[in-house]
C-alpha cells in the first residue's frame, strides 16, 4: 500500500482518520503523564541540589537535573510534533512540502533519544568514581567541569542529530507517516547506512558502559558492607551512596528495556536492508516510555520510600531465623537514616 517517490515522503492511498484520532488521544494522555511526572521530578531534584550543592552529591544531582530536563523537553517537543502530524492527517506533502518540519522532527528524535542515554552513562561513571576513587572524584569533578561535561554531552548528541543535515542526507518520513528518522528504506549508499549505525552503536555503548560502571559500584558497596566490622570508615562512606545506586540501577534497567529493542532493530534493518516499519514503529513507541518512566525513579526511589521498604523487609525478616552471613536490615535501615543529612532527594 505504500509507495515511495522521488521525495522522502511515503504516499498512502488511504488515511484512516479514526486510527489517527485514537492514536492522538493516546499521545495526549502520554504527553500529559510525561510532563507532570518530569516536572515533579525536576522540582524534587532541583530542591535537593539547592540543599546539597556544597556536598559530594552535587555532581550527581546536577547530572540528574539535566537528565530530567532533557526528558521533559523531549517529551514536549516530540509529542507536540506527533500531535501536529496526526492533526494534519499525516499528509506530509501538503503541510511540509519543503521537508523542513521532517528535518526538525528527525533532529529532535535523534537528539532527545541519544542525550538521556549519554547522560545516564555519565551519571554511572560519576558514581563509580565517587565510590571507588572518592578523593580523585572530589578533586576532578568541580562545579565548572561538571557544567562543561554536561554541555559537551548535549553537544555530542546534537552533532549526531545534525549529521544527516550536514552531509546532505535528510531525514525521511517513516512508513507509518507519523514520524521522521534516518533513511531506512529505498536506495541507500554507505553514508545512509553509517548514520543510523552511529546512533545505534553510541546508544548500545552507553548502555554497556552504564552496566559495567553500575556493576563495579554495586560490588564495591557490597564488599564494603560485608567487611563493615573491619573497615568502619569505608562502610560509612558506602552508606551515603545507597540511594543513588538504587536510582542508577533503575535508570539503567528502564533504558535497556525501552531503548534496547529499538537500537538493535535499527542495526538489523540497516544491515539487512529490510522494510520493517511496523516493527520499528512499535519499538519507537516503547522507547518513548523511557521519558515517562525515568522521572518516577526520582519520585519513588527516595529516602522516605526506601526507608519504608527497608522497615517492611525488616518486619518480614524478623519472623524468620537469622543467618550468620545475612544482611542485617536494622543496620541497613540505620545507614539510610545516617545518610539523611546528605540525602540528595529527601523531601
Amino acid at each position: 500500500p505504500w509507495k515511495t517517490g522521488t521525495s522522502s515522503y511515503p504516499i498512502s492511498t488511504t488515511v484512516k482518520k479514526y486510527e489517527s484520532r485514537d492514536v492522538s488521544v493516546t499521545t495526549v494522555v502520554n504527553m500529559t503523564v510525561g510532563i507532570v511526572s518530569n516536572t515533579l521530578a525536576f522540582f524534587i531534584v532541583l530542591k535537593a541540589y539547592r540543599r546539597f550543592r556544597l556536598k559530594s552529591k552535587a555532581s550527581f544531582l546536577l547530572f540528574a537535573s539535566g537528565l530530567v530536563l532533557t526528558d521533559l523537553l523531549g517529551h514536549v517537543m516530540n509529542g507536540s510534533l506527533a500531535l501536529y502530524v496526526y492533526a494534519s492527517d499525516k499528509d506530509w506533502e501538503s503541510f511540509d512540502p519543503k521537508q523542513i518540519l521532517c528535518g526538525f522532527f528527525g533532529v529532535c528524535m535523534t537528539f532527545f533519544g541519544l542525550s538521556p542515554l549519554l547522560l545516564g552513562t555519565i551519571m554511572a561513571v560519576e558514581r563509580c568514581m565517587g565510590v571507588t576513587r572518592p578523593l580523585f572524584h572530589s578533586m576532578a569533578l568541580t562545579s565548572n567541569r561538571i557544567n562543561r561535561l554536561l554541555a559537551l554531552t548535549w553537544l555530542l548528541a546534537l552533532l549526531v542529530a545534525l549529521l544527516p543535515v550536514l552531509v546532505q542526507r535528510p531525514y525521511q518520513v517513516q512508513g507509518s507517516c507519523s514520524w521522521c528518522f534516518f533513511r531506512m528504506v529505498g536506495p541507500r549508499d554507505w553514508l545512509d547506512i553509517l548514520l543510523p549505525m552511529i546512533f545505534s552503536v553510541l546508544g548500545l555503548l552507553s548502555l554497556l558502559v552504564s552496566f559495567v560502571c553500575n556493576s563495579v559500584t554495586g560490588f564495591t558497596l557490597l564488599w564494603s558492607r560485608l567487611h563493615r566490622e573491619h573497615d568502619y570508615h569505608r562502610h560509612h562512606r558506602s552508606t551515603i551512596h545507597f540511594e543513588m545506586v538504587c536510582q542508577l540501577l533503575a535508570i539503567m534497567i528502564v533504558s535497556c528495556v525501552c531503548w534496547g529493542p529499538l537500537l538493535v532493530t535499527i542495526i538489523i534493518i540497516t544491515l539487512q536492508r529490510q522494510d520493517a516499519h511496523g516493527h520499528l514503529l512499535l519499538t519507537v513507541r516503547l522507547a518513548t516510555w523511557n521519558q515517562i518512566l525515568d522521572p518516577w525513579v526520582y519520585i519513588l526511589l527516595r529516602k522516605a520510600v526506601l526507608k519504608r521498604l527497608l522497615l517492611l523487609a525488616q518486619r518480614c525478616h524478623s519472623s524468620r531465623p537469622k543467618h550468620a552471613f545475612g544482611w542485617r536490615f536494622s543496620t541497613l535501615g540505620s545507614s539510610v537514616e545516617t545518610s539523611s543529612t546528605v540525602n540528595p532527594l529527601h523531601v
